[in-house]
Formats: C-alpha cells, sequence, structure tokens
C-alpha cells in the first residue's frame, strides 16, 4: 500500500494552462510539470524536453502570474507533437510547488567504484 507521501499528486494540482495550440493530454502535462519545476529548482532560463509523446524547449519566463485564486511561476513551451507543432503557457500553481517541496529527494546515486590497474 502505497501512503499519500508516495503518490504523485494529479497534474492539475501541479500546472495551470493559460493557453495552448494542442490538446495536453495528463502524460504531456506531467512531463511539462517535471521540465518547468527542474527550470525553477535550478533558476535556469531554458531547456530542452523529449519524451515519447513530445519534443521541444521549455523557457521560464521568470514572471508570477495570478488568475483568480491561482498563482505561480509563468513558463512556456513550443512543443512538436503527433498531432504537429504547438505553444502552451502555463504556471506552476503554489500549491503543486509545496507539494512538490515535500516529496523526498531521490537518494544520491552510489560512488563509482575505484578500480586498480
Amino acid at each position: 500500500m502505497r501512503t499519500m507521501a508516495e503518490q504523485s499528486p494529479p497534474y492539475w494540482v501541479l500546472i495551470s494552462v493559460l493557453f495552448s495550440s494542442q490538446p495536453l493530454t495528463p502524460a504531456l502535462a506531467m512531463t511539462l510539470h517535471q521540465a518547468a519545476y527542474e527550470l525553477y529548482r535550478r533558476g535556469d532560463a531554458e531547456q530542452p524536453v523529449a519524451g515519447d509523446l513530445l519534443t521541444g524547449r521549455v523557457r521560464n519566463l521568470r514572471q508570477d502570474v495570478q488568475i483568480g485564486a491561482l498563482t505561480g511561476p509563468a513558463f512556456e513551451a513550443e512543443i512538436e507533437t503527433e498531432r504537429g507543432s504547438g505553444t502552451v503557457r502555463f504556471l506552476l500553481t503554489r500549491q503543486g510547488l509545496e507539494l512538490m517541496k515535500e516529496q523526498p529527494s531521490e537518494p544520491l546515486a552510489p560512488p563509482r567504484p575505484r578500480y586498480l590497474n
């Protein structure tokens, strides 16, 4: 049995789409979320994104957006999918950012063994 902390929150808690010229599936939304969260966490401006469903680039717009009760940092993605190219503008929700902070971080990889020649 998995605890609540081990379960991944649904994508609509993590990401709020402001505009999309392509229909977003849950898997596509989670891929964009992961790329944007890494940009946010590292403070980087841009990074490529690739997966089974898409290729493209995600850009950190370096501004916060508020729409009603939702607020968070804004991002833009230029993507290529099986349906063609498109643009997605979205934000990472504050609630989602808090949930991601609570997630246990991945353990560090064990050190590589040293070989004697």
